[in-house]
């Protein structure tokens, strides 16, 4: 049986109870070095393997698998975040189907959500934005044209934009030839969660030279949102006027 498991965004307290339960029965675990916190290791029985996917290939993986089931041991692949965005996780599971082993996947706490409470922010503001994008820029992995950021700026809408922190000024640039006012508020939160977390605020304007300034160049989360610095409408959910299924209205 092999276990999908998401680490969350860094802080090992910010894993499930079910995926620290996971973690902690593996009898084979391979994890992502290159991001998840090696703390969460110490979760780990005494006497489990461990292999760090970091200089591992798609087929390095398989392989240990491969072994692991053939020894009826149990794997859990660790992967930071939620394994459901950007995680290289499909290409994984169509194999193990192919070979008839057994899989699930654990979610986890994706980057974006903690970049949200480092910025003690909501995405979501009634008036403001009600919707969120999760995507990245176009480098060295492609993105369908559709999908560019200069397409996906003309919503408008709140956008956190994974992996593309090292060509930051294209990124504010793309993004303001889409739609977005150069002045419209964003942030740059570097390694989310971790006790050496940073976050860079600014503008479309001027985000990239403050970017520069303080040598961010990975692991960032880039959130950028009218929901960063606006007035907003009070949720009619709480509003006294407002009746629904749990509560009637009192003026």
């Amino acid at each position: 049986m092999v276990h999908i498991v998401g680490a969350g965004p860094g802080d090992p307290e910010l894993i499930t109870r079910k995926g620290a339960r996971l973690l902690a029965e593996a009898d084979v675990v391979i994890y992502a070095g290159s991001l998840v916190n090696p703390a969460l290791l110490d979760l780990c029985k005494e006497g489990a393997e461990i292999h760090d996917s970091a200089g591992m290939t798609l087929a390095d993986v398989l392989a240990v698998v491969d072994a692991a089931e053939a020894a009826g041991k149990t794997t859990v692949r660790l992967h930071t975040g939620d394994p459901a965005v950007y995680g290289a996780i499909q290409e994984q599971m169509d194999a193990w189907r192919k070979k008839g082993i057994a899989y699930d996947v654990t979610p986890g706490v994706s980057s974006c959500f903690a970049a949200a409470a480092a910025l003690k922010q909501e995405y979501t503001l009634p008036g403001i934005s009600q919707t969120l994008i999760i995507t990245r820029g176009a480098g060295r992995t492609p993105v369908p044209e559709p999908e560019r950021l200069k397409s996906l700026a003309q919503h408008g809408a709140t956008m956190c934009i994974y992996l593309s922190v090292s060509m930051m000024d294209d990124v504010a640039k793309e993004l303001i030839a889409g739609g977005y006012e150069p002045a419209t508020p964003i942030a740059v939160v570097q390694r989310a969660s971790w006790p050496d977390e940073r976050i860079v605020r600014g503008t479309l304007a001027d985000i990239a030279e403050k970017v520069q300034a303080a040598g961010i160049t990975r692991q960032a989360m880039i959130v950028v949102s009218r929901c960063l610095d606006a007035d907003y409408d009070l949720s009619r959910l709480y509003a006294p006027e407002f009746s629904h299924g749990y509560r009637q209205a009192s003026k």
